[in-house]
């Protein structure tokens, strides 16, 4: 999200910059630090000694108040969420359907191609797509070695972006509680 309010980049006015993303990163920092100074206090397996209370003094209060932070500004960051499905599809499809080269290449593999030829095959139509701002399903389709192998329906399916999206409407239902969804 933006708000009204917000300023963008100092140098560019039109960015947006993710503050709470990179807040995030940063204390994710902390917290590792946190974690690590806990690994350290394992110093005996059988046994403590009081060396441990002096960094369980300051780093346990200290990683749940950050915690409970970074999940109230996680929480912030979902919640002002701007989703543009169209700008996405547009961004995809800006590369020509080079995202799908793995779909490609898995495809040529199953249906008997060596992976070394299948790599040389995909990865310079996938080039040739991406420098030139052409399509890779076109180039594909346009190789002949590609199409005694695979047909027509086949790499079509390559190119579906269902595959990817089969499973998120369970991650969203696990992930946001149906409070928050009913707000938007």
């Amino acid at each position: 999200g933006f708000g009204a309010r917000q300023k963008g980049s100092s140098a560019m006015p039109h960015k947006r910059n993710p503050i709470l993303s990179e807040r995030l990163c940063g204390m994710a920092r902390l917290m590792r630090g946190y974690a690590s100074s806990s690994i350290e206090n394992i110093a005996l397996w059988h046994e403590r000694d009081i060396s441990h209370s002096s960094v369980e003094r300051v780093s346990l209060p200290d990683a749940t108040i950050l915690m409970y932070y970074m999940l109230t500004k996680a929480t912030t960051l979902i919640d002002g969420l701007e989703i543009d499905t169209a700008r996405m599809l547009q961004n995809l499809e800006a590369g020509g359907g080079v995202v799908f080269s793995q779909r490609v290449l898995l495809a040529l593999v199953e249906a008997g191609m060596s992976r070394e030829k299948a790599y040389r095959i995909v990865q310079k139509h996938a080039l040739d797509a991406w420098n030139r701002g052409g399509s890779f399903r076109d180039n594909m389709m346009g190789d002949t070695s590609v199409r005694r192998v695979l047909t027509d329906r086949r790499i079509e399916a390559c190119f579906d972006l269902a595959p990817y999206l089969k499973h998120a409407s369970f991650i969203l239902k696990r992930s946001v509680p149906r409070s928050s969804r009913a707000r938007k």
